[in-house]
C-alpha cells in the first residue's frame, strides 16, 4: 500500500500542474499582446450597445486590460504607472470628481458618466504610454484607426443614401435610444460624437496618407467618403469644426501636397452637397437644419440658467448629476423635467466650481503642451514625427471646438484622443533618456525640412 503513495501523489502533483498551465495560458497570450488588448477594449468603446444584454463588455476588456499590464510590468520587474506634468490636473480632477460623486446616493448611471469622462480616458492615457513604445505598435494603432475610420465612413454615408439595410449593428436605428435618430450619429448614437470622431480619424489618415502608409485607390476612396461622411451627420457644428480644421491646413501648411490634398477634400465635399440638393428630402432635411433656429435659442436659454448656477455657488458647484434638474428650474419658457448644458465647459463648471474648471484647463494646456516636446532621431520618420506634432494642435483644437457644444460623455472619443496624448508623453520620457546633443541634432535636422502642417513654435 505505501508504494503506491508516491505514484499517486506525483500523478496528482502532475495533473495539479497541468491545470494551472492551462489555466494560466490565456492570460501568458494576454500579457505578450497587450496592444491587441488595448485595441479591443477601444472597439469594445466604441460598439457598446446600449440597453441590451451584456453591455458591460467595454468595462469588463477594460478591466482585462489595466489587470495584463499591472501584471505584465511585475512579471518583467518594470513600473507600472509613469506620471507626466499632465498627469497631475488628471489626479486631482478624478479625486474632485470620485469624492463628490461618492457623497452622494449610489447611482450607477452617474458612476458610468464619470468613468467614461474621467477615468477611462485618463487610464488609458497612461496605459498607452507603457504599451505603445514601438514603431511596430503605433502603426498598429495607425491601422487600426483608419479601419474605424472607414467603418465610420460607411455607415454614415449609408444612412445618407437610406441603405440601412447595410448599417451594423442594428441598435444604431433604433429610435428609441440616443438622440439624432434623423441622422447619421454612428454607433455613439449622437451625430456631434459621430462628427468629431470623423474629424479626429480624418486628420490620422491624412497623416497616413503623407507617411505613405496608405495609398492609390484606398487613400483615394477614404479621403473622398469622408466630406460625405461628415456632411451626412446634419450637424453644423461638425461641419464648421471640420472647414475650419481643413482650412487651417490649407492656409497654413508649408507642403504643397498636403494643400492639394485638403483642396481636394474641400472640392468633393462641395460636390457632396450640390449632389445632396439634387434630392428633395435630402435638399429639405439640409435647408432645414441650415435655417433651424430652436436648437440656437435653446442654447442661449441653457447657457443663461447654467451661469445663473454658476454664480449662486461659484466655489464649490452643484455636484455631479445635479445639473439637469436644477437647470430646469433656471430656465424659462420650456417644460422638460430635465435640461442638458450641451456644453462640456459650462457643465464642468457648474458641477465643480471654479477650481474644476482650473483644473479642467490646466490637463488642457498641459495635454497641448505635449506636442511641443523633442522628437528622438531615431523617430523623427515615424508616426510620432514632426508632422505630427504640428498636426497636434489641430487635433486638440477640433476636440475643443466640439466640446463647446456638447458634454463628451463618449469614452471612445475621450479615450482615442488621450490615447494620443499618452503615446507623445511615453515619446517625450524616451527623448528625455537621449544625450542633449542628440536632441540638438533632431531639432536642427527638423528646422531643414518644412512641416506639412500647422508650425507651432516650442517654448522650451
Amino acid at each position: 500500500m505505501t508504494t503506491h503513495r508516491p505514484a499517486a501523489a506525483t500523478w496528482a502533483g502532475n495533473a495539479a500542474a497541468r491545470g494551472l498551465e492551462i489555466w494560466l495560458c490565456p492570460l501568458h497570450a494576454l500579457t505578450t499582446a497587450p496592444v491587441a488588448l488595448f485595441l479591443a477594449a477601444l472597439a469594445a468603446m466604441l460598439l457598446r450597445p446600449p440597453d441590451v444584454p451584456f453591455y458591460e463588455i467595454d468595462r469588463v476588456v477594460f478591466v482585462l486590460l489595466i489587470f495584463v499590464v499591472v501584471a505584465r510590468s511585475v512579471a518583467l520587474r518594470a513600473k507600472f504607472l509613469a506620471t507626466d506634468r499632465a498627469s497631475w490636473p488628471m489626479i486631482g480632477l478624478t479625486l474632485l470628481v470620485v469624492v463628490r460623486t461618492a457623497e452622494q446616493p449610489f447611482d450607477s448611471q452617474c458612476w458610468c458618466l464619470v468613468a467614461a469622462k474621467f477615468i477611462v480616458p485618463f487610464t488609458l492615457f497612461h496605459l498607452a504610454a507603457l504599451i505603445f513604445r514601438e514603431e511596430r505598435h503605433l502603426r498598429q494603432f495607425e491601422f487600426f484607426a483608419l479601419l474605424v475610420l472607414a467603418y465610420l465612413c460607411f455607415t454614415s454615408i449609408a444612412f445618407l443614401l437610406d441603405a440601412k439595410a447595410l448599417i451594423f449593428p442594428r441598435f444604431i436605428l433604433d429610435e428609441s435610444l440616443g438622440y439624432h435618430a434623423d441622422r447619421a450619429r454612428g454607433p455613439f448614437l449622437q451625430a456631434v460624437a459621430n462628427g468629431v470622431s470623423l474629424n479626429l480619424l480624418g486628420l490620422l489618415a491624412l497623416h497616413a496618407f503623407l507617411r505613405k502608409r496608405i495609398r492609390g485607390l484606398t487613400a483615394a476612396l477614404l479621403l473622398a467618403a469622408l466630406p460625405v461622411a461628415i456632411l451626412a451627420t446634419m450637424t453644423r457644428a461638425v461641419w464648421l469644426s471640420f472647414a475650419v480644421s481643413v482650412g487651417v491646413l490649407i492656409f497654413r501648411s508649408r507642403n504643397r501636397k498636403l494643400r492639394h490634398i485638403c483642396v481636394a477634400v474641400t472640392v468633393v465635399g462641395l460636390l457632396g452637397v450640390l449632389v445632396t440638393l439634387a434630392f428633395d428630402d435630402q435638399r429639405r432635411a439640409l435647408t432645414d437644419r441650415l435655417r433651424e433656429s430652436g436648437p440656437v435659442d435653446f442654447r442661449r436659454a441653457v447657457y443663461a440658467g447654467g451661469w445663473q448656477m454658476f454664480l449662486e455657488k461659484p466655489w464649490t458647484g452643484w455636484g455631479v448629476s445635479q445639473m439637469p434638474e436644477e437647470l430646469a428650474l433656471h430656465v424659462s419658457g420650456y417644460k422638460e423635467r430635465e435640461l442638458y448644458p450641451h456644453n462640456t465647459y459650462l457643465e464642468i463648471l457648474v458641477e465643480h466650481g471654479i477650481l474644476g474648471l482650473a483644473l479642467y484647463a490646466w490637463l488642457m494646456w498641459e495635454t497641448l503642451r505635449l506636442g511641443w516636446g523633442p522628437i528622438p532621431s531615431t523617430e523623427r520618420s515615424g508616426f510620432l514625427n514632426h508632422h505630427f506634432h504640428a498636426m497636434w494642435p489641430v487635433l486638440l483644437g477640433v476636440y475643443w471646438v466640439n466640446a463647446a457644444v456638447v458634454v463628451m460623455n463618449y469614452q471612445f472619443v475621450n479615450g482615442l484622443l488621450f490615447s494620443l496624448a499618452g503615446m507623445l508623453a511615453a515619446q517625450q520620457r524616451r527623448a528625455s533618456r537621449i544625450p542633449q546633443a542628440s536632441i540638438l541634432l533632431s531639432r536642427h535636422s527638423a528646422t531643414q525640412q518644412p512641416s506639412p502642417f500647422v508650425s507651432v513654435r516650442s517654448p522650451c
